[in-house]
């Protein structure tokens, strides 16, 4: 019942609660602490892989090796900082996130490599104006409310040349239009469920100018979906050691469900610089 008022209500402290009920799932499932769906080409072999390909894609987007202090916004469990620090060590980077108990998680290793923890809203963010020359929203921005309270804090922090990116999934047409194509998948994909033009909108109006955006959801959900149904046997084994079943049936009913709704092109995942 909490799960399901959590994931209705969608507040700052549900979003909270539903990640630290739940986030042990994306782990179990997925192997490792990245917390994102991944990017899938012909030579991934598993999702932190797929995990990893979308770090690198949204450090290469934003030409991260020139960067100086990096500002990373719904941070998780900090584990794409920590790659990216690892692949360039001079930058500073400051991860962001409401949720403590994954701060804490991520505590000691940030300590050992330089990387600094701030327990904060994503909307209302203590961080000096034009102090950061990237900010980066890796699949986080979908839970920012208001999404524009966000992009207005980015601009506030950004330096006059810098670089913003999100990486979101996205609604291809407005929700009210597309919520009878989600299904299940409103209830499991726990986030507010903007669309495309709403976040394009929001950053336009807010001052920003959108320089590039890449629409790579057909790399994102369906080889995803088709991972978990063809290893569903040892994935749900290690799941019902945490959860129980109906929470791996309703997981699996949503991963057919994405992949439904990312082919009849429903949903979108956005990468926004």
């Amino acid at each position: 019942m909490d799960v399901i008022l959590w994931t209705l209500r969608r507040g700052e402290n549900d979003v909270v609660n539903l990640y630290n009920d739940l986030s042990g799932l994306m782990q179990v499932s997925t192997g490792g602490n990245f917390l994102n769906f991944g990017y899938w080409d012909s030579t991934t072999k598993n999702p932190i892989d797929a995990q990893a390909n979308l770090c690198d894609i949204v450090a290469n987007m934003t030409h991260l090796e020139k960067a100086v202090r990096v500002l990373d916004v719904g941070s998780g469990f900090s584990e794409p900082a920590f790659f990216w620090k690892k692949k360039y060590p001079t930058v500073s980077i400051t991860c962001i996130n409401i949720n403590s108990n994954q701060l804490k998680s991520a505590n000691n290793q940030a300590r050992v490599n330089g990387i600094n923890l701030l327990n904060s809203t994503a909307v209302k963010i203590p961080i000096s104006d034009e102090s950061c020359d990237r900010i980066i929203a890796l699949e986080s921005a979908q839970h920012f409310k208001p999404i524009h309270d966000f992009i207005s804090e980015a601009k506030r922090i950004l330096k006059k040349d810098g670089e913003a990116i999100l990486a979101v999934p996205v609604l291809t047409k407005p929700s009210k239009m597309s919520i009878t194509k989600i299904g299940i998948l409103k209830f499991t994909w726990s986030s507010e469920h903007y669309d495309i033009q709403t976040v394009k909108k929001t950053i336009q109006d807010s001052g920003f100018k959108i320089t590039e955006i890449r629409f790579i959801g057909e790399n994102v959900y369906l080889p995803l979906a088709d991972y978990y149904v063809k290893n569903r046997q040892f994935l749900r084994s290690e799941i019902l050691k945490r959860y129980p079943s109906y929470v791996e049936k309703i997981l699996f009913k949503s991963m057919l469900k994405m992949k439904q709704a990312a082919a009849d092109h429903t949903i979108e995942y956005a990468l926004i610089k």
